[in-house]
């Protein structure tokens, strides 16, 4: 049995993926693994690009396959795919890791897909011995662990947890994935066809379902930062990553308080010009949300606008993307720590492809069931603190308090 099978290799992601195993293989760590996707020939093409041996198994499954799905799940101890939107093209292959008692990973930023996934599946999981992991790539783990490093900070050198922290992108070179795109495009539109998906995406507790903490901070509008001299709006994918928060939280049992409070927002910049930028990227997240509720423009965002599934950027545009993230909380005695974490490369793509590669490896090697036994987990929770020296030593990530 393998360690891990890579599903959707032969996709732009996918193949970053692919070649991040390879690497880690081709350097003596050990791993075994193959490749799977729809085509025969995309994935011995791939392979070839990779220079990897022609042992390395590839698997032909289509992402509606049932049978196909099955048996590749029985192959290997963990399963980690790439083929998104996963609202569209994902459930049959985590339903089959599920069955078979198969470690699932993904880099889902969909959180009413995923709010279903953990009500219809959760359980099955449980009897079987299953981890589910989603959001393994720049939604959500940097944040995700950002937090956990942050609060295990604070009780070492305060002995009590925050109970508010905010997130600050401080900067970020580089762009969302074309599958993030597609991703938030078919989200919208399920958004328009039912409007509890709308509730649940302004829910920032619709991944914990039987609890709901205190309200959350909720401005949309420009505001100046005192701590930070800067002007901030919101960050786009916070309403991903709050979620994600949160349920880390809550799966740990609530060790920073039922009424933590959570926030990630954006920088702009300073003065005038950071006053500006920060409101008009504030419209134009409103403007956004308003216009991707039509659907002729919703057609004519996803062809001329958004970055396609399958491209992205070349390696030397990827290689020069990076992230500074700051979170800053405070306890209820009136303490206050910071911490920062950076990443190396671009967000969406480099960094993305590293985290996800490390979390695989870690959760079907590292993590033993008596720890994380079988669920729908995040990587917070199911990898916790200890996923950190992989991601530094391997991922380019760097978490440092101040």
């Amino acid at each position: 049995m393998l360690d891990l099978i890579l599903y959707g290799a032969s996709g732009f992601t996918g193949e970053l993926v692919a070649a991040r195993l390879q690497h880690a293989q081709a350097t003596g760590r050990k791993l075994s693994w193959g490749i799977a996707g729809r085509s025969a020939d995309k994935l011995a093409a791939l392979r070839q690009r990779l220079g990897a041996p022609e042992s390395l198994p590839c698997f032909v499954a289509e992402a509606h396959d049932a049978a196909a799905l099955r048996a590749l799940a029985r192959q290997a101890r963990g399963v980690l795919t790439t083929a998104g939107p996963y609202q569209l093209h994902g459930e049959g292959l985590l339903r089959a890791c599920v069955e078979a008692g198969t470690d699932y990973l993904d880099l889902c930023g969909e959180p009413a897909w995923m709010a279903r996934m953990i009500h219809t599946h959760e359980a099955a999981a449980r009897d079987s011995g299953a981890r589910v992991l989603f959001s393994c790539g720049f939604d959500s783990v940097p944040f995700d662990l950002g937090v956990r490093f942050l609060q295990q900070a604070a009780l070492n050198r305060c002995g009590h947890p925050l109970r508010e922290v905010q997130c600050l992108v401080v900067e970020m070179e580089g762009t969302f994935s074309g599958g993030t795109a597609a991703s938030l495009l078919a989200t919208v539109e399920e958004m328009g066809r039912d409007p509890a998906v709308a509730r649940l995406m302004a829910d920032p507790f619709a991944l914990t379902p039987g609890f709901s903490g205190p309200p959350q901070p909720d401005d949309a509008a420009a505001r100046h930062e005192p701590l930070a001299l800067a002007w901030s709006a919101p960050f786009t994918m916070a309403t991903i990553n709050t979620k994600n928060v949160h349920r880390t939280h809550a799966l740990l049992g609530h060790p920073w308080g039922v009424d933590f409070v959570y926030e990630e927002r954006q920088l702009w910049g300073s003065g005038l010009d950071g006053e500006l930028r920060a409101r008009g990227a504030a419209l134009s997240g409103r403007l956004q949300s308003a216009v991707l509720g039509f659907a002729p423009a919703r057609a004519l965002v996803r062809r001329f606008v958004l970055p396609q599934p399958g491209k992205g950027p070349d390696a030397q545009q990827r290689e020069r993307g990076h992230f500074t993230l700051r979170f800053t909380g405070s306890t209820a005695q009136g303490q206050t720590l910071t911490a920062t974490v950076r990443g190396e490369g671009d967000p969406g793509y480099s960094s993305t492809s590293r985290m996800v590669s490390e979390c695989a490896m870690a959760l079907v090697q590292d993590t033993p069931r008596s720890r994380t036994p079988g669920g729908v987990w995040t990587p917070g929770a199911a990898l916790g603190l200890e996923l950190l020296p992989r991601l530094q030593q391997h991922a380019g990530l760097h978490f440092t308090i101040g």
